[in-house]
C-alpha cells in the first residue's frame, strides 16, 4: 500500500461553538482556536477534523448549511479562517473541514429559489414528490430526528424529502448540475490549503427515495469515483466518509486504493454493540466486552490491503466514552488512559475529540429544558406521545443524548471553565473545577500526558502505523493483542473491569515495558490486573513456557 501522511498523524476533532470563546459571546469561535493551536501542537496531532463553520440557522448546530463559502458570523469570518489554515500549518496541523453534502439548510439559496419557484433549475437539486393516493406522505421513509422524512410544501402541493430535520431538505444526487456545483465548492475549499475533508453521512447520496433505499444506494460509489477525478483525487488529502452501514467489505468499496475514492470510512459497528438488536440507538443493552474486542479485531484485520482503518470512541455525536464504557467515577483517570492505550495501539488513523484527552465525562440532566440537542429534544416528545415516563427518557438522554460531548471544554478551574467570560451557549459540566487542561498540564501522570505519549510513540515507531494485528485469546473483560513489525513484537493489554482479573500470557517473555497507566514497569505476564489497568511491552517467545 502507498504510504501517506494521513496514515500517520492523529487527528483531534474540534467541535467549534464548544470549544474555545475568544469574545465573550459564550459561543466557541474561530479566533478561539486560533489561540489554542499551541496547546494542540503541545499535544501533538498532525491535523484537526473542524466541525461545520459554514453560515448556517443553526437547526442542527451548523451541520444545516445555508452558505458554503461564507463563514457562520458568531465563529468569525473568512479572513479568520484563512489566517486558521495559515497558523496551523506552520504548527505541521492540517485543517480537515466537514462536508455536509448530503442535505443544505431550507435557508440555502438553492432551496428558497426551488421552493418559490418550481419551474428553476434549482428545483431539481432536492428531492420532491407528489402525495400517495390517499393524499399523504409519499411513502415510508423516516428522518434520522424522528418523524416522517417528507414535509409538505403546501405551495405547490408536493413534499420534499429530509432524513434529518425538517429544516435540512436533501440534495438530489442524480442531478449532474448539483454535482458539479458541490466539486467547485470543494475545490474552491482544497485552493484555500486545507488538509480534507470529513463527508458527513456521505453513504446518504446514493439515496433513490421512491424504492425507500436510504444508504449504500447503487449510484453511490460511482459518485464518490466522480468526486474523487473532480476534486482531490490527485492531492494528498484525508478524506473520511461517515457510513453507519459499513462492513468491512462495504468499507472496502470506499478505502481500497485502486478505487479512487475515499482514504477512510468511519465505521460503527464498536459503537452500537450497546443497544438492543434491531431497535434505536436510545434502546440500551449492557456493553458485553467480548463482542467489543472481536468487532474491533474484525476490522483490523479484514481490510487488509484494502482499505484503512479510522480509530476511534467519541466524536460531536457520541457520548463520553468513559462514562459509556469506562468508569468515570473511582477509575475515571485508569479507564480514560486503558481507552488510550487500546485504541491508540491499533491500525488506523486514530481521532481524539475535543475533552477526551482531558477524561471530560457526560453531563446529565434533569430536565428536557436543560437540552439543546435537536435529536434528543425530537426524542422526549416522541416517546413522551408513545406512552413513556419522563425519567426514562432523560435516563436514555443522559446516556446517550449528543449534548454530552457538546458541553464546552474545561480549560481551567475558573468560572465556566475559562471557556468564555461570558454566559455558555450549553451549561459546563460541573466537574470543570477538578477535570480541566490546566490541571492536567500541572500534573505529570495526566491523562493528558498518556495522549502526547501515544502520539510522540507512532511518529517514533513505524510499528504503530504499518504492523500486523492478532488478537490474543483471554478471558472476556481482558483485550490483548499482539503488534508485529519487521522481527519486533508489542504486546497491548488491557482489563475492562472494576475487578481484578488474571492475566495468563506466560508464553510471553517482556523485553521492555513501553507505556503503563499504573506506575510501576512491567516483568511478567502471568499476573494479576489491577481495575482498567492498561499496558504495552515489547515481547518474544518465552522457552521457559513448555
Amino acid at each position: 500500500m502507498e504510504q501517506h501522511w494521513w496514515q500517520e498523524v492523529v487527528v483531534y476533532q474540534v467541535y467549534p461553538r464548544s470549544f474555545y470563546d475568544s469574545d465573550g459571546d459564550g459561543i466557541g469561535d474561530l479566533k478561539g482556536i486560533i489561540a489554542k493551536l499551541d496547546y494542540l501542537a503541545k499535544l501533538g496531532i498532525g491535523a484537526i477534523w473542524l466541525s461545520p463553520v459554514y453560515a448556517s440557522p443553526n437547526d442542527d448546530n451548523g451541520y444545516d448549511i445555508s452558505d458554503y463559502q461564507r463563514i457562520m458570523s458568531e465563529f468569525g469570518t473568512m479572513a479568520e479562517m484563512d489566517l486558521l489554515i495559515q497558523e496551523a500549518k506552520k504548527r505541521q496541523i492540517e485543517i480537515v473541514m466537514d462536508l455536509v453534502v448530503n442535505h443544505t439548510s431550507d435557508e440555502h439559496a438553492w432551496f428558497v429559489e426551488a421552493k418559490e419557484n418550481p419551474d428553476s433549475l434549482y428545483r431539481d437539486y432536492y428531492v420532491w414528490s407528489d402525495p400517495a393516493k390517499d393524499g399523504g406522505v409519499p411513502n415510508g421513509l423516516t428522518s434520522n430526528f424522528s418523524g416522517s422524512a417528507w414535509t409538505l410544501d403546501e405551495a405547490s402541493g408536493q413534499y420534499y424529502l429530509h432524513l434529518f430535520s425538517k429544516k435540512q431538505p436533501d440534495l438530489n444526487w442524480q442531478n449532474p448540475q448539483l454535482r458539479n456545483e458541490i466539486y467547485t465548492m470543494m475545490n474552491y475549499w482544497i485552493d484555500k490549503g486545507i488538509g480534507g475533508f470529513r463527508m458527513d453521512v456521505i453513504d446518504l447520496i446514493g439515496k433513490i427515495p421512491e424504492a425507500e433505499i436510504t444508504n449504500n444506494g447503487p449510484k453511490l460509489h460511482e459518485y464518490l469515483q466522480e468526486m474523487n477525478q473532480a476534486t482531490f483525487g490527485d492531492k494528498d488529502l484525508l478524506t473520511v466518509g461517515e457510513t453507519w452501514g459499513a462492513t468491512p467489505e462495504i468499507a472496502k468499496l470506499y478505502s481500497d486504493p485502486k478505487r479512487h475514492e475515499l482514504s477512510m470510512v468511519f465505521q460503527f459497528e464498536h459503537v452500537m454493540l450497546d443497544q438492543e438488536a434491531g431497535k434505536s440507538k436510545w434502546d440500551w443493552t449492557p456493553l458485553k466486552i467480548n463482542e467489543l474486542k472481536h468487532a474491533l479485531a474484525r476490522w483490523q484485520t479484514e481490510l487488509g490491503e484494502e482499505g484503512w482503518n479510522s480509530l476511534f470512541w467519541e466524536n460531536h455525536d457520541l457520548p463520553r466514552v468513559i462514562s459509556r464504557w469506562g468508569n468515570d467515577r473511582e477509575y475515571r483517570e485508569e479507564s480514560a488512559k486503558l481507552f488510550a492505550i487500546i485504541l491508540h495501539m491499533m491500525k488506523g488513523t486514530p481521532y481524539i475529540y475535543q475533552g477526551e484527552e482531558i477524561g471530560m465525562t457526560n453531563s446529565p440532566v434533569t430536565d428536557i429544558s436543560q437540552v439543546k440537542d435537536i435529536e434528543s429534544i425530537n426524542l422526549y416528545y416522541e416517546r413522551l406521545a408513545q406512552g413513556y415516563d419522563k425519567e426514562t427518557i432523560i435516563a436514555a438522554i443522559n446516556r446517550k443524548g449528543r449534548d454530552n460531548a457538546r458541553t464546552p471544554m474545561q480549560w481551567s478551574a475558573d468560572v465556566n471553565g475559562g471557556f468564555t467570560s461570558g454566559t455558555p451557549w450549553l451549561k459546563v459540566n460541573p466537574n470543570y473545577q477538578t477535570i480541566n487542561v490546566e490541571q492536567a498540564l500541572t500534573d505529570e501522570n495526566s491523562i493528558f500526558y498518556t495522549y502526547q505519549k501515544l502520539i510522540a510513540l507512532r511518529k517514533d515507531h513505524p510499528l504503530m502505523i504499518w504492523g500486523d494485528f492478532e488478537l490474543l485469546e483471554t478471558t472476556d473483560k481482558i483485550f490483548a493483542y499482539l503488534r508485529r513489525y519487521q522481527g519486533e513484537t508489542w504486546l497491548v493489554v488491557g482489563n475492562f473491569s472494576d475487578d481484578k482479573q488474571t492475566l495468563d500470557l506466560g508464553q510471553y517473555a517482556v523485553r521492555k515495558t513501553i507505556i503503563h497507566n499504573y506506575p510501576e514497569i512491567i516483568t511478567s505476564l502471568a499476573r494479576e490486573l489491577r481495575p482498567w489497568e492498561a499496558f504495552v511491552t515489547v515481547v518474544e517467545a518465552n522457552d521457559d513456557r513448555k
